[in-house]
């Protein structure tokens, strides 16, 4: 329903932005005004896709910072339909583990479950276990043709049994509890949940083929997760396999001569993969560079179904340059974020909507999503930026949660989390300086810190934190009568405000007893 004087004063992406250039403006710079709407929040949908194999039923993605996202926020974030980015700032080894813990930990139908042979020990298992960091301790057991024989509880594979054959410690074939491929059906999930409410006190079930053959397995606490979130609105995302989705930053590895090391960076990206990585990200503060688009390049040419993630950018021929080399999503952001320094210390970055028009007006002509990393402190800046951008990438609102991996401390009474900047001093020592052009190790190299180390109260679990925030954006679509994200694009209308308008956004002339942060 338009209205010419509503046209007057509030302007689409393409007309407030082009008015208003070359001024560069952020999210408190701007607000939404409301349109008609026939929808109520909460009918409103917040699924989007990253790439054709990789789709989130929630439009928040959590860091690639080392105090923020590690295997346990990754979890969580997929629980709630969200992604996590592992970060790079640990061994190759210790990322392969942490990618493994989110693939392993909710599977639904395992495929291809981890299985031993009759003729290994205990103390073989036992290794594997430690090796892989595996959750979980009981194995199907197979012989060379594939065909099952019996079955490992995690009750024996325990040290003092480490000498034992694995033949005389399972349980036999006809004690285990087997179902047959083809009886599945459509809906394999409520095949296995309906054998267990038949079969009481039974936790796996294997699935063999004709020739029992193994198939695949079912544990019951999987399939109990997974029957809770279909019964709930909270969807998890899961790639094909049910399996959790897990993204990862990539270390460019670089030999003495500058060059990228692309056999080291092959071999591990391939073990990531192997391990059931579905987002890789490359991810530096300036993603528009030789050394970036290599990377990327060298990655698609190497992983063709690997979604990739480059960055970061501000501008549409950083888009378009990052698109070319392969690219399936771009980051847009440089130095909006709260530790960040780089504005101050470089003299460089966009103000973060402005940055998002441009780039998005070139990732709609390239084929890519845009994500919107950095600036956002409150649910609100989450509506403005999917308003231009198709996901949000959150750092400091995630990183007081326990989920965080930032270490605890108390300070007067108060329990606060560490925070810091990929470019600050600290976290450049620990493995992130490359992300920043710079060499730590290199004497001559004069590293300057680009972002502060800080600390950020402990706040709520991430599952309700989630939920706020979740529950702001459907409430911004509602205003706006989108009922997907995609609406919320087409019908989004911008106005300009002043600090006096801003000031009258916020709770004023009272005495706040009580605050919520979403």
């Amino acid at each position: 329903m338009n209205n010419a004087i509503d046209d007057i004063f509030f302007k689409s992406a393409d007309d407030f932005f082009r008015m208003n250039a070359p001024t560069a403006l952020t999210y408190d710079d701007v607000t939404l005004a409301t349109q008609y709407s026939a929808i109520l929040p909460k009918q409103t949908k917040l699924d989007m896709e990253l790439s054709e194999s990789v789709k989130l039923t929630l439009p928040i993605i959590s860091s690639d910072m080392d105090t923020v996202t590690e295997y346990k926020m990754a979890i969580a974030m997929a629980r709630n339909g969200g992604l996590g980015i592992i970060h790079s700032s640990m061994t190759a080894d210790e990322q392969l583990s942490q990618v493994s813990r989110v693939k392993n930990y909710i599977h639904g139908l395992i495929q291809d479950p981890i299985r031993v042979s009759p003729e290994q020990f205990i103390g073989d298992v036992l290794n594997m276990v430690e090796d892989k960091k595996f959750r979980f301790r009981t194995f199907p057991v197979v012989d060379g043709q594939g065909k099952l024989v019996g079955l490992l509880p995690g009750s024996v594979v325990k040290s003092r049994y480490a000498s034992m054959k694995i033949a005389d410690a399972m349980s036999p074939r006809s004690e285990v509890f087997t179902i047959s491929a083809k009886d599945l059906g459509a809906d394999p999930i409520e095949a296995a949940d309906n054998f267990f409410n038949d079969h009481f006190g039974v936790h796996k079930l294997l699935v063999v083929d004709e020739n029992d053959k193994l198939k695949g397995l079912f544990t019951l606490s999987d399939i109990e997760r997974i029957s809770d979130e279909n019964a709930s609105q909270k969807r998890a995302a899961r790639d094909s396999r049910f399996r959790l989705l897990c993204g990862a930053t990539l270390s460019i590895y670089r030999n003495k001569d500058g060059g990228l090391d692309k056999d080291r960076i092959i071999n591990h990206v391939g073990a990531l993969v192997e391990r059931g990585l579905d987002v890789a990200a490359v991810s530096t503060a300036h993603g528009f560079t030789e050394g970036v688009g290599s990377m990327v390049k060298l990655v698609r040419e190497n992983f063709k179904d690997l979604t990739i993630i480059g960055g970061n950018v501000t501008s549409a021929a950083g888009v378009e340059y990052l698109a070319n080399a392969g690219a399936d999503a771009i980051k847009v952001g440089q130095g909006p974020g709260s530790i960040c320094t780089t504005r101050i210390v470089a003299g460089i970055g966009i103000p973060q909507l402005t940055a998002l028009y441009v780039c998005s007006s070139q990732a709609k002509k390239s084929g890519v999503k845009i994500i919107a990393d950095g600036g956002i402190t409150k649910s609100g800046d989450m509506v403005k930026a999917l308003t231009l951008a198709d996901a949000v990438l959150c750092g400091s609102l995630l990183a007081g949660t326990p989920e965080a991996p930032g270490k605890i401390m108390e300070i007067n009474g108060k329990s606060y989390k560490q925070y810091r900047g990929m470019g600050s001093m600290a976290a450049m020592k620990d493995g992130s300086a490359a992300r920043y052009g710079r060499d730590t190790k290199d004497k001559t190299d004069k590293v300057t810190a680009e972002g502060i180390e800080a600390l950020k109260e402990v706040s709520v679990g991430l599952d309700t934190l989630l939920a706020q925030y979740a529950g702001g954006i459907q409430s911004g679509m509602g205003y706006l009568g989108a009922e997907d994200l995609a609406a919320l694009k087409r019908n989004a209308r911008f106005a300009k405000i002043t600090a006096a308008g801003q000031k009258e956004s916020f709770p004023h002339d009272v005495i706040e007893v009580k605050t919520n942060n979403a």
